[in-house]
């Protein structure tokens, strides 16, 4: 970690020791607790020793692969030891970043066999997430899956038993689960700040061609630069086309559209805000508004989704929308709103507002009352004032909250660091493979009541379609 890096982490750990952030569940109460967070997430000060390396390879390098690697590399004690992709112009760059000696390939396969790989970070089409996940905890490898875990619903359980029986550490990569502002607004719920929970409206709106994933495609790309039968191994046989490789998100064929790409995040960062296990009730619609160019996967979708109380929380209707030609230019907000408040995060930023209602009910003003006899009125506001007290009809006052995380603050950094550490200490890792399905089978069954215009009945519990 280099020092401006550093310093900034620490300038922001002390801050967030003044504002009462959790790093669990339970608020700090001390200036002690304070210090012993401080000391957990700046560890990675002290020495690493030839026993704490980690040594990681890639499969899938191309955008998320660079950047998951990027970060994952700023963790103290990982190197880089092996690349995967498809496309032989992908394993070029990456000699070119990493050294001629890199070790690269296009079978995933030969990268599992190396016994100097502890690690593989899987960040390829989602088609083929669950395949490399279950054939890499089979050959011993630790894993850190992108979101969607699964590309189907059907594949959740047996990624989910397969991690559990090999022992090794698997993590999905949605990083808003160790967001530092997604932490402080559980706190904040739980603490009771805006009262009962009863809705949830998540947006994640974009407003340009490469956030619709119109990526740019090589000059050079064909079936043999980019392996494709090799790829379509994975799926139904296809001719070659280069922007389902490329384009992925937006065919169903290989991809999960909006739901797996940006649901998901909303689903994932609201779980963790609300300890929920999912909704049991799942709706979903979509159009194609502009980005018209072959794609099979609706560039403007919504979903409505019914929680049920539980020990965790009130039931909550939540709604999601993704918009990929909005006219806000773009917004990443969940909005959790109570009966006296609403918590609004804004990437790793939240704003809490109160509104209470007095204790005594409405009366007058927009009211039927206007509209009754004079000596009725007069009567009744009588009443009225003889039961209520003024203080009793003010509304009650609580002073608003602002959360910002220092500037420079990454969550893909702090979700990486939590990766490495489960795996250096055997602490529990903050997004398993139960917690990463929870999440990707609400997002997967967006997408199957878009196509099949049904409600789809869920069972959070026991995590299967009723």
């Amino acid at each position: 970690m280099d020092q401006n890096t550093l310093n900034n982490r620490r300038k922001f750990l002390k801050s967030i020791g003044v504002t009462g952030l959790v790093a669990a569940s339970a608020p700090f109460n001390s200036y002690a607790n304070a210090q012993k967070t401080e000391e957990r997430i700046l560890r990675y000060e002290r020495k690493i020793t030839s026993n704490d390396i980690i040594r990681i390879g890639v499969i899938g390098y191309g955008v998320q692969g660079h950047f998951d690697l990027n970060t994952a590399l700023k963790v103290p004690g990982v190197e880089l030891a092996g690349i995967c992709d498809l496309y032989h112009g992908r394993l070029v760059n990456a000699k070119e970043h990493y050294g001629k000696e890199l070790y690269t390939t296009t079978n995933y396969k030969d990268l599992l066999d190396r016994p100097d790989i502890d690690v593989v970070l899987i960040c390829t089409h989602d088609v083929w997430h669950a395949r490399i996940t279950l054939d890499a905890v089979a050959k011993g490898k630790h894993v850190y899956c992108e979101k969607p875990m699964v590309y189907k619903i059907e594949e959740g359980h047996p990624v989910i038993e397969a991690a559990k029986k090999s022992g090794k550490v698997l993590q999905v990569g949605s990083q808003r689960v160790s967001s530092i502002g997604y932490l402080k607004a559980k706190e904040l719920l739980a603490s009771g700040e805006i009262e009962e929970l009863n809705m949830v409206n998540a947006v994640y709106d974009r407003q340009n061609s490469i956030g619709a994933w119109e990526y740019t495609i090589p000059k050079d790309a064909n079936a043999l630069t980019t392996n494709w039968d090799q790829f379509i191994e994975a799926t139904e046989k296809m001719q070659f086309d280069a922007k389902k490789l490329f384009w992925w998100r937006a065919f169903k064929e290989v991809g999960t559209g909006v739901a797996g790409d940006l649901f998901i995040h909303l689903l994932s960062g609201t779980h963790l805000i609300t300890n929920s296990i999912g909704p049991e009730s799942i709706y979903s619609t979509g159009q194609f508004s502009y980005w018209k160019d072959g794609r099979n996967m609706p560039d403007v979708m919504s979903g409505v989704l019914q929680y049920p109380k539980t020990e965790a929380h009130a039931a909550f209707l939540m709604t999601l929308q993704v918009n990929f030609i909005s006219g806000t230019g773009g917004q990443e907000i969940i909005r959790l709103i109570g009966s006296e408040g609403v918590i609004e995060v804004n990437g790793s930023n939240l704003s809490l507002t109160h509104s209470i209602l007095p204790e005594a009910p409405s009366f007058g003003g927009y009211d039927s009352l206007f509209t009754f006899s004079k000596s009725m009125r007069e009567e009744m506001e009588k009443e009225y004032h003889a039961k209520w007290t003024p203080e009793q009809q003010k509304r009650t006052i609580k002073k608003d909250i602002t959360f910002k995380a220092s500037e420079g603050y990454s969550d893909h950094l702090d979700h990486f660091t939590n990766f490495f550490d489960s795996i250096r200490t055997g602490k529990p890792v903050v997004e398993d493979a139960v917690f990463g399905f929870r999440a990707a089978a609400p997002a997967l069954a967006c997408n199957e009541s878009y196509f099949n215009k049904k409600i789809i009945a869920w069972d959070p519990k026991n995590m299967i379609e009723k």
